[in-house]
């Protein structure tokens, strides 16, 4: 998500950065003003319409020299997926599998978004295991061929340190061989579960009115392959402003062993122990203006007691569920929600906003495995509200796709 201060540095630095098309300000004439400004776009060029069918090869590998941009995982990493088209249907039909829920408002939002331009302006992300055999060559092996072989479209290094390539891929032997390779193969939604929510409800609205088949039974991803670009998820933490730190802990200990960390421990040495005591089993760092908490250990009579009936084991293992159900719901009698619970991704930042805040707490978890989010998304369950936060994402921008007269 772009903040307010975020998207004004955006829009102030070039007079044609994508946010001026995925954000275009509040307002029921917002969409069409979008769809005017990418208009416009196309017809003076800033935007090269691609004349005939191709794939895309997008790659984002960060130098080894620079410092880590999205924890965990070693310096070094490269993710190198395909940018393109999928069909759109229910998870049995198509393959996509969500593992969030969605809320109404921006789902509406997004679609309207698209309606109105005609076109989807930045791709879902979806990973997808590629372990499976097949007759032919991998979608992998094609395009790492292709970026070892091949000069990019363009090369370029952010501020992150991460360096981005794009190829064309316009042979159509091997878009069929990509093709073919990825039919019948299953993909989870890592990124962008509203605007595939928003797909199909503009799909569903093209049926309603009698459209029939269109260009709008298909979206555009980016899809990588888990085996060859092991996901990488981040951790979101919680802080609750309205809840002092010692109250918190005394609650805690109803239901969870609370360790008080030494005085004068930093942020590094409370993760590390966080870190270690979530090899065990369920743990949460309790961080504010006194100092560091470890909680660990929580009471499985208790614990099964606030689980949901018929969730699965899976589900009920995530120390998101266990945040959600037993410590913010029973333990301290929180209902989550945006206003009471609020986000961070990062650990520092939500450590900041209670120092010095007699009446904050902040909530400090572990990353969830991509293996217990695939298990639950391929059971049918959704995860708690902002339990993954998977990366790197794409950079919008680089690839749009219309599907109207423009």
């Amino acid at each position: 998500m772009i903040s307010g201060g975020s998207l004004q540095h955006l829009r102030a630095a070039d007079p044609h950065n994508v946010v001026r098309l995925i954000l275009p300000g509040e307002g029921p004439d917002a969409p069409r003003a979008a769809a005017c400004l990418l208009a416009g776009w196309l017809s003076d060029g800033v935007l090269i319409r691609d004349r005939a069918p191709a794939l895309y090869l997008y790659e984002q590998a960060q130098r080894p020299s620079t410092g880590e941009s999205f924890p965990p995982g070693p310096p070094g990493w490269t993710q190198r997926g395909i940018i393109g088209l999928v069909r759109l249907g229910t998870p049995e039909s198509a393959g996509v599998l969500p593992h969030e829920n969605v809320m109404p408002g921006p789902v509406a939002g997004r679609r309207e978004l698209m309606a109105a331009t005609e076109a989807n302006l930045e791709p879902i992300f979806l990973v997808y295991d590629g372990n499976r055999p097949g007759a032919g060559p991998t979608a992998t092996e094609i395009i790492d061929r292709a970026a070892a072989e091949r000069t990019p479209l363009f090369s370029i290094g952010t501020e992150d340190g991460v360096t981005h390539r794009l190829w064309r891929l316009d042979d159509p032997d091997e878009c069929a061989a990509i093709a073919a390779d990825l039919a019948g193969r299953r993909a989870l939604i890592a990124d962008g579960h509203h605007r595939y929510a928003a797909y199909l409800q503009l799909q569903e609205q093209m049926a309603a009115a009698g459209r029939g088949p269109g260009p709008w039974d298909y979206g555009l991803a980016f899809l990588v392959d888990s085996a060859a670009s092991p996901p990488r998820l981040g951790a979101i933490h919680r802080v609750l402003p309205g809840l002092p730190p010692d109250r918190a802990a005394d609650l805690a200990k109803a239901a969870f062993a609370v360790d008080c960390l030494p005085p004068g421990t930093d942020l590094a040495a409370a993760l590390s122990r966080l870190a270690e005591a979530g090899r065990d089993g369920t743990a949460f760092l309790l961080a504010g203006h006194d100092g560091y908490r470890l909680l660990s250990r929580p009471d499985p009579v208790q614990l099964a007691a606030a689980m949901p009936r018929g969730t699965s084991p899976a589900w009920q293992g995530l120390d998101a569920s266990v945040l959600q159900q037993l410590l913010l719901g029973q333990v301290w009698g929180i209902k989550d929600n945006e206003h009471d619970v609020l986000i961070y991704h990062d650990a520092a930042e939500a450590v900041e906003a209670v120092a010095g805040q007699p009446a904050g707490t902040a909530v400090i978890i572990n990353p969830v495995p991509f293996d217990a989010v695939r298990q639950i998304a391929e059971h049918g369950e959704r995860v708690p509200r902002k339990s993954t936060s998977f990366g790197p994402k794409p950079r919008t921008g680089l690839v749009l796709r219309t599907f109207g007269p423009h």
